[in-house]
C-alpha cells in the first residue's frame, strides 16, 4: 500500500514536472514571438505631381471719381462695357464674364475735424470678372489690358480681392495612382532600412495617407500646380 502511494506520487510529480516544462516552452515561444511582433519600422512614401490648372479667375478692378452721382453710374456703366466689349473681341466667351455691383464712397460723409474738402466727393469702384476654362488665352489678354488704360480706365490691384487665382479640380483622376506610388515608395525605404539592418520585412501594422496638397510650382508660374501627398506606413520587422 506504500509502495503503490509512493508510486502514485512519484507519477504525478513527473507529470507536474512535464507539464510546467511544457507551459514553460510555449510561454517563453509566445513572448519571443510576441516581441518578434513588436519589431516595426515606420516609413514615409512622397507622391508629387506637376499639373496644369484647368480654371482661371481674374476679378478686374477699377475705379472713378465724381462729384455728380448720375454721372459718376454712367462712367462706371461705360468702363464695364468698355471691358466687357474687349474682352469678348479678343475672344472671351461672353458667358465666362461677369460683373459686381459699383462699390460707392461719399467722402463727405467720412470727414472729420479740419480735414481738407476731397476734389472728388465720391469714388466708385467696379470688378469686372473672367470665369474660364481657356487659361492660355486669359493670360494672353492679361498682357493686353493696358490697351484699356490708354482710354482713360484706372486700374486698380495688389489688393487681395483683385488677385488671380488658378484651380486644379481633376485631382480624383490622378489621385489612385498618386497613392500608389507613394505606398510604393515607403515600402523600398522599409525594404532598403529591414536589408541594412539584417531583417526581413514582414506585413504592414498599420498605414495612413496623408493630405492632398495643391499649391502654385512657384511665383512666377501659379497657372502650374505641384500637387503632393504622403503616407505613413509601418511595417513588422522579423529576424
Amino acid at each position: 500500500m506504500t509502495i503503490d502511494n509512493k508510486t502514485g506520487s512519484l507519477i504525478l510529480g513527473v507529470c507536474i514536472f512535464l507539464g510546467l516544462s511544457s507551459l514553460g516552452y510555449l510561454l517563453g515561444s509566445s513572448a519571443i514571438k510576441f516581441k518578434e511582433y513588436e519589431r516595426t519600422v515606420t516609413v514615409k512614401g512622397l507622391s508629387e505631381r506637376d499639373v496644369d490648372a484647368d480654371i482661371v479667375i481674374w476679378p478686374i478692378q477699377f475705379t472713378a471719381a465724381g462729384n455728380n452721382l448720375e454721372d459718376l453710374y454712367e462712367a462706371i456703366d461705360g468702363a464695364t462695357n468698355e471691358i466687357r466689349g474687349f474682352l469678348e473681341g479678343k475672344g472671351i466667351d461672353k458667358d465666362d464674364i461677369s460683373f459686381t455691383t459699383p462699390s460707392i464712397t461719399d467722402k463727405s460723409a467720412q470727414q472729420y475735424g479740419n480735414q481738407a474738402r476731397p476734389e472728388f466727393r465720391y469714388t466708385a469702384m467696379q470688378t469686372v470678372t473672367v470665369y474660364s476654362k481657356n487659361i492660355d488665352l486669359v493670360r494672353s489678354v492679361m498682357g493686353e489690358l493696358s490697351e484699356l488704360g490708354k482710354k482713360g480706365i484706372v486700374f486698380t490691384g495688389g489688393g487681395y480681392q483683385s488677385q488671380t487665382e488658378y484651380l486644379f479640380n481633376r485631382l480624383n483622376e490622378i489621385k489612385p495612382e498618386m497613392i500608389e506610388e507613394a505606398t510604393r515608395k515607403a515600402r523600398e525605404v522599409a525594404e532598403k532600412f529591414a536589408s541594412d539592418s539584417k531583417s526581413s520585412l514582414g506585413k504592414i501594422r498599420k498605414a495612413t495617407q496623408g493630405q492632398f496638397s495643391i499649391n502654385a510650382r512657384d511665383k512666377n508660374n501659379p497657372h502650374i500646380k505641384k500637387v503632393r501627398v504622403v503616407s505613413t506606413v509601418e511595417y513588422y520587422l522579423s529576424d
